[in-house]
């Protein structure tokens, strides 16, 4: 089992900011995938950015050129800098590891949008 907790969200105005961060328990971590994903209420849980061990991103259209994903293997954590925001990123964010078939995810940490 891999143990996610994540951190970093709260409230925020439109066109803000906000760091999240996602710590985990793991003997393999830079072997996993690492994700961040959003759920919205009333919505189906998707996918914001991923990154693979060895550092490639990819990013969904809605979040390309605004959020950056990055990770730092030797303190096993992965970041989500999320700029210019806007109420449609309110939601709830998740972290995902994956190592093939294999999930898990964290908590959840709520970002909140003002206009």
């Amino acid at each position: 089992q891999v143990r996610l907790v994540e951190s970093g969200g709260g409230l925020v105005q439109a066109g803000g900011s906000l760091r999240l961060s996602c710590t985990a328990r793991a003997t393999s971590f830079s072997r996993y995938v690492m994700g961040w994903h959003r759920q919205a209420p009333g919505k189906q849980r998707e996918l914001v950015a991923s990154i693979t061990f060895d550092g490639t991103p990819t990013y969904s259209d809605s979040v390309k050129g605004r959020f950056t994903i990055s990770r730092d293997n030797a303190k096993n954590t992965v970041y989500l800098q999320m700029n210019t925001l806007t109420p449609n990123d309110t939601a709830v964010y998740y972290c995902n590891s994956r190592w093939g078939s294999v999930e898990n995810w964290g908590q959840g940490t709520q970002v909140t949008v003002s206009s």
